[in-house]
Order: C-alpha cells, then sequence, then structure tokens
C-alpha cells in the first residue's frame, strides 16, 4: 500500500486511479462544479464491478478511463446505491453498449421500484434478497443498510479485502476546489452544509453511522466530495454525529442550504447561551448580538414586572441591569394587559408586530409577551425593534420559538435571584437597624464605622467627628408619662438626627436614650450641624400628655484624632457630652 500511496500522490484526474490494490476512481472531474460526482471500479475479470456507474454528462470520460484498466465489456456488476441522475443516468447509454446477457444491476428493492421507469432491459439484482452479499472471485462485497441516508432504500458497499466502504451520499461533501483526497480535518467543514440540508434528521444520521463504524475501514470512498483514508476516519464520524439535520426544515422559503447552516447555528447558539450564563446581564448581552446576526434590529429590551409590582426595566443603554421605570411606552402597556396564549401554547411564543412612525420614519417593534408559571396575566414582555419593516417573518418566528421558553426560565431565575437579595436587604437592615428610631445600631457601628476608621488611617487622612447626643431627663419621662411616650420621644428626636444628617453621615442608636452620629466634618462644621438639631429639638411641640412638656437635648463633640480607636474616639465625645450635662444640660461642648 505504501508503494500504492505514493502513486496516488502525483494522480492525474485524466486518467483512472488505483485507490487500492484493483480499486479505481474512474470519475471526471467538471470545470466549476462544487458537486463533483464520484464513480469506482472494482477489477474482477469478467466479473467486474462499477459502482454509481454517473451521468450522461460523464459517462464519456468514466467509460476512457475503465478501458484504460480493463474492457468495458469485463464489468458485469452495476451497483446503483440510489436512483438519483448524477449515479444512473448513464444506464440507458450503458445499456446500447452492453453485450453480455448476465450484467446485472444491483441495488435495493426501493431503488429499483424508481430505476425500472428508465425502460432498460437490465435485469435487477436485488441485495436484500441475496442476504446483503455479494460473492466475487477474490471477495465478497457486504452491503450496509443506510435508510434515508437520503433515501429510503439507500445503502452502502464495503469491500473487506481493500478495507473501501463506497458510502454513497455519506461523507460526501461540497468543495470549491476538486481534492481527489481529503487533506485534513478540514474536510468536515466541507461535509456539514451537504449533510444537514441532505439527511432528514440526526437520529437518522447517528443510526447509519453507527451501522458503518462496525465495518474494519481502510478508506472511505464516497460518491461526492473527497476520499477520507483511516487516520482521519473517527474524526469525520466524530464531527458528523454532532450535526442538526433537515435544515429545510427551519425555514420553508429559503433554499440557501448555506445560510441555513448559519441560521441553525444561530438558533444552537441562543440556547447554549441560556444554559451556561447564570447571570442574566450576560445572557441579554450575548442574545442581541447573536438575533442582530440574523435579523436587522436596533434594540432588544426587557420589561418585567416585580412581586411588589415595581416596573424594571432592561436595556442594552443600561447595561441590562434593571432600572425601576414609572412608565411604561403605550405598545408595550397594552401588551401587559392583552389576554394570554392558552396555557398549552406557551412553548410557541406568540408575538405581535406593531408599526408606529416616529419623526417621519416608520418602525415596527416586536412584542412578545411572557407569562412566568403561576400567573394569569404577563409579566414581563420582551421587545425588539427592527431596522427594516420587511424583515423575514419565518425567520422571526423561528428566533422567537427557540427563545420563548428558555428565556422565559431565565427571567423567572433573575427575579427570584432579585426576591432572594430583597430578602437578604430586609433581614441585614433588621439586623443592623434599630427597630424602634430605624437607626443604625451599635454593631453596625462596630463592623462599618471601623472600616471607615481603618481605611482613613490608610489613606492617612483623619477628619471624621462624632457627635454624642443625650435626651436630657429622659428618666422622668419614662417615669411620668410612661414607656409608650417615651419611645414617642425618642422616634421624634431620631427622625430629626435623620433630617439634619447628610448622606455621608452615619447616625446610630448607642441604647436607651443615647445617640452618635459620625459625620466626616471638622469640628466647626459639626458644632454647626449639633446646634441646628439642638435648637430643633428644643422647639418641637409636643401633642396629647407631652403638651406642657419641653424636652431638650446635650451634645459632646470630638474629633477624631490619626490611628485612634473606635472606643477611644468614642470616649473623648462621651466625655464633652457629660461636661455639657454638669454644665446645666441643653447644650453642646467640644472635647479640647
Amino acid at each position: 500500500m505504501k508503494g500504492l500511496d505514493k502513486e496516488i500522490e502525483k494522480y492525474d484526474t485524466n486518467h483512472a486511479i488505483e485507490i487500492a490494490p484493483r480499486v479505481w476512481w474512474v470519475g471526471h472531474v467538471q470545470d466549476d462544479d462544487p458537486f463533483q460526482c464520484h464513480v469506482y471500479l472494482i477489477e474482477q475479470g469478467d466479473e467486474s464491478v462499477l459502482i454509481d456507474p454517473g451521468s450522461k454528462l460523464t459517462f464519456a470520460n468514466t467509460l476512457r478511463k475503465i478501458n484504460e484498466v480493463i474492457p468495458f465489456t469485463s464489468i458485469k456488476y452495476f451497483i446503483c446505491q440510489h436512483q438519483d441522475p448524477d449515479i444512473t443516468g448513464a444506464i440507458p447509454l450503458i445499456e446500447q453498449l452492453l453485450c453480455r446477457k448476465d450484467a446485472v444491476i444491483v441495488t435495493h428493492w426501493r431503488t429499483k421500484m424508481l430505476l425500472k421507469h428508465y425502460g432498460f432491459d437490465i435485469p435487477f439484482w436485488l441485495i436484500e434478497e441475496h442476504d446483503w452479499q455479494l460473492p466475487l472471485a477474490d471477495r465478497t462485497l457486504n452491503f450496509c443498510f443506510t435508510p434515508y441516508a437520503h433515501f429510503p432504500g439507500a445503502f452502502t458497499t464495503f469491500d473487506p479485502l481493500s478495507g473501501v466502504m463506497f458510502s454513497s451520499d455519506l461523507f460526501g461533501g461540497l468543495t470549491d476546489e476538486f481534492a481527489l483526497f481529503a487533506e485534513d480535518e478540514s474536510y468536515l467543514e466541507a461535509m456539514k452544509p451537504f449533510h444537514q440540508h441532505y439527511i432528514p434528521s440526526n437520529d437518522i444520521l447517528q443510526y447509519v453511522l453507527s451501522e458503518i463504524e462496525q465495518y474494519p475501514m481502510q478508506m472511505i470512498a464516497p460518491q461526492h466530495g473527497s476520499i477520507i483514508r483511516k487516520p482521519l476516519i473517527p474524526y469525520m464520524i466524530d464531527g458528523l454525529k454532532s450535526l442538526d439535520c433537515g435544515l429545510y426544515l427551519l425555514l420553508r422559503g429559503t433554499t440557501d442550504f448555506t445560510k441555513l447552516a448559519k441560521f441553525n447555528e444561530t438558533l444552537k447558539n441562543i440556547t447554549k447561551t441560556m444554559t451556561i450564563y447564570r447571570d442574566f446581564r450576560e445572557i441579554a448581552s450575548a442574545l442581541f448580538k447573536l438575533i442582530r446576526d440574523e435579523i436587522a434590529v436596533s434594540d432588544l429590551d426587557f420589561y418585567v414586572q416585580d412581586n411588589d409590582g415595581e416596573m424594571l426595566y432592561f436595556s442594552e443603554k443600561n447595561h441590562y441591569r434593571g432600572n425601576i421605570i414609572t412608565e411604561l411606552p403605550e405598545t408595550v402597556s397594552k401588551a401587559f394587559q392583552s389576554c394570554p396564549v392558552e396555557e398549552n401554547d406557551h412553548h410557541r411564543g406568540s408575538y405581535e408586530l406593531k408599526r408606529e412612525t416616529i419623526d417621519g420614519a416608520l418602525f415596527e417593534s416586536l412584542l412578545i409577551p411572557l407569562l412566568l408559571p403561576d400567573k394569569g396575566t404577563a409579566q414581563a414582555v420582551i421587545m425588539l425593534k427592527l431596522e427594516n419593516i420587511n424583515s423575514d417573518r419565518e425567520k422571526i418566528e423561528r428566533v422567537v420559538e427557540q427563545m420563548y421558553l428558555p428565556l422565559q426560565i431565565s427571567i423567572e431565575r433573575e427575579m427570584i435571584y432579585r426576591e432572594m437579595e430583597k430578602e437578604r436587604e430586609k433581614i441585614y437592615q433588621r439586623s443592623v437597624r434599630d427597630p424602634l428610631t430605624n437607626l443604625y445600631t451599635r454593631i453596625y457601628m462596630k463592623d462599618v464605622v471601623q472600616k471607615l476608621l481603618d481605611q482613613q488611617d490608610r489613606d492617612n487622612v483623619s477628619d471624621t467627628v462624632a457627635i454624642m447626643i443625650d435626651v436630657d431627663y429622659f428618666k422622668s419621662i419614662n417615669d411620668t408619662y410612661g414607656h409608650n411616650q417615651g419611645d414617642i420621644v425618642l422616634q421624634t428626636i431620631a427622625a430629626s438626627l435623620q433630617e439634619h444628617c447628610s448622606s455621608t453621615d452615619i447616625p446610630i442608636r448607642l441604647g436607651g436614650e443615647e445617640f452618635v452620629i459620625f459625620s466626616r466634618n471638622n469640628s466647626d462644621n459639626a458644632w454647626h450641624v449639633a446646634e441646628k438639631i439642638r435648637s430643633h429639638i428644643e422647639s418641637l411641640q409636643w401633642t396629647g400628655v407631652l403638651a406642657a412638656s419641653s424636652v431638650t437635648a446635650s451634645f459632646g463633640i470630638a474629633y477624631r484624632q490619626h490611628g485612634e480607636p473606635l472606643d477611644a474616639f468614642i470616649s473623648r465625645a462621651d466625655e464633652a457630652l457629660y461636661r455639657a450635662k454638669r454644665q446645666g444640660r441643653n447644650q453642646i461642648c467640644i472635647y479640647l
């Protein structure tokens, strides 16, 4: 075989080429034809075999090459692995040349049912009636039934002596330039479009490949494309197993199977995107790019209503983070109010097209309402803004159908995550907020304020002020009016603190009637804030049993020193506070 391989490397397609011992390629290369058809000859003396004889267009050259090896009259068996004219069109010409009565057409009964309409007199030799074998002088050919690949009666032919599998349409490819032998793994790309549109389904392809794998193949000789040698065979089989077939089912109005293959890849990637990404932002961004590759769209937006009734808007403009909005576009609002599709139709994905004129230009939007589980009305609406009002409707339907259920699950998952985050935030707030005053607690102070001070020390900045507050004579309020009235006083003073604090200040209830505000101010500004709060508390008008009461508070201010511990910092502010109390209360003292 090594010597034969070297001869093959120098092959000349104008002549017969021996691809294996006594196995010949006798086809013809047609100019500018990506769909080259191969004819093979098994040399067996007066019982020679011609596999897939060819068409009227190529037979003259095939006949010349046969006669280079053996006289044409030595051929007894003409194997037709299916009935298409590219392999059977030459049969009427063959009949004119035959001068032997024992010549036969070797085929399956389903193929015979069609070939008989050529009207020739050559008898048929049916493989299923001969135990799927053809005995020859030095070998017995085995026939492998490969139904629906591409024809109900399709089969392949295996020569056990040479190890050549004559695979008919299987392993065929469409090539820009003729290559009798596949050079490397890249030939798989030539096979993909041929099989994706030619074989009805992946189930069929999986079945026939598993049948063919059982044979000890040294070479695969397809009717189209390139011959595959042994080292590449496992790679090509594995590559074909993963293909989606029957692409003409995708878009019935499209016959360009290259475009169909690309569209099929897009549909697969849509589903893949939904499964490999968890984060909705990643899903939406990847989905937008995939859809834009197939349909001219300018925007992909999502409107989702959460369990609290808030409307969230996800858009490329906000990086699909989901912003709360209060107003909906009219078309989206109507989509939310529209009647849902029937329950058993949810998986199909319903949509409606809306046209509107903006600044004299006509725009079209695709609205897809989503019914999340256990909801009677639409809980989400997807809006695709189309750039072309004449977009391919069938392609749109397939895209919507493909992404509907996975996207429904993705949005539901995103809303579950958001609800969980809300609950976590509520739990956290309950742990760090005083339930009576809604101010932060001592726990929060020890965690967050300490981190703030540590950061300031690292940045070599010390500009934090502590303002301590204590309600004057609070025990007498509780003793005189009761604890309920005392709680009202604490709530009112806490509200005053929050009213006069900036967004960066941290107001904390230390316990009882004691409060502290941590602020990034100098001592002068801190005194000004404290004075505003003190004055406001003093001027409060109380109602009910407290109507005749006057409530005041005392204040102590300390300016933090670089590297000072939190406890020492608070102690100095506390010391200033008690100085204010000793000096008569309802006043402010600064620790000096």
